[in-house]
């Protein structure tokens, strides 16, 4: 099993928020933005996948304890800690998530380390929408949306929701009007997701890619992996961001 002694610990502070990064690799950067309930085995195993494609991975550490599995007493301590932070919007609509403003200022540094067209970033479950929100206002060339559930779908607003202030969503279409694609991936029949895909079709067009697999699991890329949506993150980092 995968372990976090391989990789380089750090933090990055922006604002005045200070969060442990886990660092790995070489080439093109790549931000791992983790699921509930934290840094699991699973998420951890994806990120040593992308590793391996010649890619320079950061994963922040942004709730729970990583290394942990994904167990229902985990997913019950983070989903406790989220709720009262500020850093996080579970059920506006409408809004950016105020960690967007730390993943950014994340992502323009390891952008002015690294160099190239951009960052790649992924995010997953209830930070899916985070790639999208880092798009924004930040060297993002390769965002990745694994089964984006924030805000949570509770009612037919949310469920359609993308997360996004007004500004920042009008900042996405003009990115993607001049040609930036954003992957999306989810089970067909994931009620966490809820219309959002829909969402993506009507404002980024034919720049928005989506890999749907039958059937109603959520993980698309950890927990209930399908190894053809793992390939096709690693092809379209590859594509966007290229490799040594």
């Amino acid at each position: 099993m995968s372990s976090l002694d391989s990789w380089a610990l750090s933090s990055h502070t922006a604002a005045g928020v200070t969060h442990p990064t886990y660092r790995k690799g070489t080439g093109p950067g790549v931000i791992v933005i983790h699921e509930i309930p934290g840094i699991t085995p699973a998420v951890l195993e994806f990120a040593e996948e992308v590793v391996a494609r010649g890619f320079t991975v950061v994963m922040p550490s942004l709730f729970g304890r990583p290394g942990a599995p994904a167990t229902v007493l985990e997913s019950v301590r983070s989903i406790a800690g989220i709720c009262v932070s500020r850093e996080f919007t579970m059920f506006a609509r409408g809004r950016t998530t105020p960690v967007a403003a730390w993943l950014r200022s994340l992502a323009r540094e390891l952008h002015d380390e690294l160099g190239g067209p951009g960052v790649g970033a992924v995010g997953m479950c209830m930070t899916g929408g985070f790639a999208l929100a880092m798009l924004a206002d930040a060297p993002v060339a390769a965002p990745v949306l694994a089964q984006p559930a924030s805000p949570a779908p509770v009612g037919a607003a949310r469920k359609a929701d993308l997360g996004l202030s007004p500004a920042d969503l009008a900042s996405v279409k003009a990115k993607a009007a001049a040609g930036c694609q954003v992957l999306g991936l989810r089970y067909e029949g994931d009620p966490a997701v809820g219309t959002r895909f829909d969402t993506l079709r009507r404002e980024l067009g034919a720049n928005f890619i989506a890999v749907e697999f039958p059937g109603r699991k959520h993980s698309t890329l950890t927990e209930h992996r399908r190894q053809e949506g793992v390939d096709r993150v690693l092809a379209f980092f590859e594509e966007k961001l290229g490799t040594h």
